[in-house]
């Protein structure tokens, strides 16, 4: 990938878990709180997730996943449609011996979810993904401290720990969701791939101690909640899909939307950040002020006038309106299309915003 040399590779999975006490049956997210001490969101909640490494691309794996799932794609059904995410970026070529991109980033997002929250997305190698119902986490083995700490320190030992437990990465429970690039202005951008994974239970869940320090399942309009009263933060981009997801009544209807766009486009979005004279609003793609073109990889829009007003002013919008470190809004215009679900309007009483 060119275009900026800071780039790097990233997936994160959003775990989605039945809820076996709300009705109908709802969900709740996995949301895991980074370390104070953390150069990148320090103290946020965030999904798992974390930098692709070259061991999550590496040709090793064909041999675990042999001989039931087979290169190119092991079974995930045909490539979906691939383009460059935003002008000025593209991709290069890949190494003909590593991993497709979509299996290498499903890879690296599960053990993720493993090196900080003990989660092991794993399936074993004799068994048949599930096509019509949500997944299973693996039960925690006896011993799994250990390979932890081997596989923090060395990506490449999370091959090892498939090949001890005989399982295979659950790449197939793992669909397509969309991706967010890291706007300008920030001192480490990120192009990561987003990912969402329905389980039927929630897993037993231990925090690293290290990333990360705490954890929570929360419903969408929990974590909402708990934002807005400053018990959790969100970067706008994790507020942005709690909002999305809000949209689903209940687990089985989260799936059934995952599953139905398995040839879509899952769209990957670059905010722009529009500064005010009195804060910030994230532009995104649709909205009637976002700009496609390269210059905005880095630099930011700027005007003299107030957010209010510009807010006003909006006809064809979807953006995040930064209104403080904890209130957020979306105002959102457009209609949902290839089968990408957009949020609805999000809008924070002014009497709230006055009590800050």
């Amino acid at each position: 990938m060119s275009g900026s040399s800071s780039w790097r590779r990233a997936a994160t999975v959003m775990l989605a878990a039945g809820w076996a006490h709300s009705s109908p049956a709802g969900f709740r997210l996995l949301l895991l709180q980074r370390a104070q001490n953390q150069s990148f969101l320090p103290g946020a909640h965030v999904f798992p997730g974390g930098v692709l490494d070259a061991a999550d691309r590496s040709p090793d794996w064909v041999s675990l996943f042999a001989p039931r799932y087979t290169p190119p794609r092991f079974g995930l059904g045909p490539e979906p449609p691939r383009r460059a995410p935003f002008p000025g970026l593209f991709y290069g070529d890949a190494d003909p011996a590593a991993l497709p991109d979509d299996v290498a980033l499903r890879i690296c997002a599960i053990r993720e979810a493993f090196e900080e929250a003990g989660v092991l997305l794993l399936r074993p190698r004799d068994s048949t993904p599930a096509s019509q119902e949500p997944s299973v986490a693996l039960s925690p083995p006896a011993g799994l401290a250990d390979w932890r700490s081997r596989v923090r320190n060395d990506p490449r030992c999370f091959l090892q720990l498939c090949a001890h437990l005989d399982c295979t990465p659950d790449i197939w429970a793992l669909h397509d969701w969309g991706g967010w690039l890291t706007p300008y202005g920030r001192s480490r951008r990120f192009d990561t791939t987003f990912l969402l994974c329905c389980l039927r239970e929630t897993p037993r869940v231990e925090p690293d101690l290290a990333e990360v320090v705490g954890y929570k399942w929360l419903s969408p309009s929990e974590a909402t909640e708990c934002f807005l009263s400053k018990e959790i933060w969100l970067a706008p981009p994790q507020f942005y899909e709690v909002r999305r997801l809000e949209e689903f009544a209940s687990l089985s209807a989260l799936y059934r939307f995952c599953t139905d766009r398995r040839l879509e486009v899952a769209e990957k979005w670059l905010p722009i950040i529009f500064l005010t004279s009195d804060g910030s609003i994230h532009l995104l793609p649709g909205d009637e002020l976002y700009v496609k073109d390269s210059d905005f990889l880095e630099k930011n829009m700027s005007t003299d006038k107030k957010t209010e007003e510009i807010v006003r002013e909006g006809k064809v919008v979807n953006r995040i309106v930064i209104r403080s470190p904890h209130v957020y809004e979306i105002y959102m215009t457009l209609s949902s299309q290839n089968k990408h679900m957009y949020p609805r309007n999000y809008i924070v009483p002014k009497s709230h915003i006055a009590r800050l």
